[in-house]
């Protein structure tokens, strides 16, 4: 393999900075400057970002200037896309946020009839009960989908160690966020993301899909960063984050039934390929043979399976050209002070096929 360095480009675009660092899984907001530096020297106009989560690189490419795809197969993931990458000229309005919170309307309890005592308190539950209900006062997908990240980025905020795995009552560090009230926090959330607006120029768009399926158009550049098995536990992000995905569609949209016998009130994992060792290899190949029109950037760590040797030969099936850019990295969100620090300390690989 080639491991080359980077030459220095230009300063990554001011509006990418201010992208909030949710407290999401393997997310790359600490890396945005290094992403930044490497798709900078990189010959694109366009780009599919094709496991698209927090939507920090997806916005991050929209500074660029380019034409965005961004793309993920979670609802809650693919409002974030909707409200910052697609979304280029609106923004909530006081009146409109006045209408979501007023407590007055009738609205539905399910939330806080069925998660109490596990997440948040009932305040908060009843809170976000009532934008549940309010939010069907709202016109228009872009205004809909800054509600729901601004929810998403509240409870985020308020959940200890940012996951849904473990009861709320746990992990109390006293910081802030666990003591502001989720209605503060989504007022909060709701000046971040109208001050995240902008146009580019270009017309971004944000789908929900199977990243394994090529039907977002030809772009010049695909960003991958897939879920990969890692050396403990597991990769599953819908276990981690079911209370957010069905509060995206208020536990209506398909597969957001609840498992009434979790302690925790989990839906049911959504099969893919790339959690488990026996369909991971294959997954990459499929990948990479899928987007072989485009130009390739894997982003990957260390701690993954396959190993960087396995993906690099991979990936040469299909390019020409392929070089390995690397950086040390310590992850910090969904850990706790019993994880050994050998498993949060990680080289980050960019794998670059031209």
């Amino acid at each position: 393999m080639n491991k080359v360095a980077m030459p220095a480009a230009a300063v990554m675009p001011a509006n990418a900075t201010s992208y909030p660092q949710l407290r999401y899984m393997g997310g790359k907001h600490r890396l945005l400057p290094w992403l930044h530096e490497t798709l900078a020297a990189l010959p694109f106009q366009s780009a599919l970002d094709l496991f698209s989560g927090s939507g920090c690189v997806s916005y991050l490419l929209k500074g660029m200037g380019k034409r965005v795809v961004a793309k993920d197969f979670l609802e809650f993931a693919h409002h974030l896309a909707i409200a910052t990458t697609e979304n280029s000229h609106v923004t909530l309005s006081a009146a409109e946020v006045t209408a979501l919170v007023d407590a007055a309307r009738p609205h539905d309890t399910f939330i806080e009839r069925t998660f109490a005592g596990i997440f948040f308190n009932r305040e908060d539950l009843r809170f976000l009960d009532v934008v549940s209900t309010n939010l069907r006062l709202i016109e228009g997908h872009h205004s809909r989908a800054l509600v729901h990240a601004s929810l998403t980025r509240a409870c985020l905020k308020k959940q200890p160690r940012g996951v849904f795995t473990v009861d709320g009552t746990r992990y109390d560090d006293g910081r802030r966020d666990l003591r502001t009230p989720l209605l503060e926090h989504f007022h909060e959330s709701v000046a971040v993301f109208n001050g995240l607006v902008f146009d580019n120029g270009c017309p971004n768009q944000a789908v929900r899909g199977d990243a394994l399926r090529a039907n977002t158009g030809p772009v010049d550049l695909v960003y991958m960063d897939p879920p990969y098995v890692p050396r403990a536990d597991d990769n599953c992000y819908v276990k981690r984050y079911h209370f957010l995905e069905g509060l995206a569609s208020y536990w209506r949209g398909p597969g957001t039934e609840i498992d009434t016998t979790s302690k925790v009130r989990k839906i049911a994992k959504r099969f893919t390929p790339f959690s488990y060792c026996k369909t991971a290899t294959a997954a990459f190949d499929a990948m990479f043979r899928e987007y072989a029109d485009s130009m390739l950037v894997l982003s990957y760590s260390s701690n993954g399976f396959p190993d960087l040797p396995s993906l690099v030969a991979m990936m040469r099936q299909y390019k020409r050209r392929v070089d390995v850019v690397s950086r040390p990295h310590r992850y910090h969100f969904g850990t706790h002070a019993a994880v050994a620090p050998e498993r949060t300390a990680v080289q980050e690989y960019l794998v670059v096929g031209q």
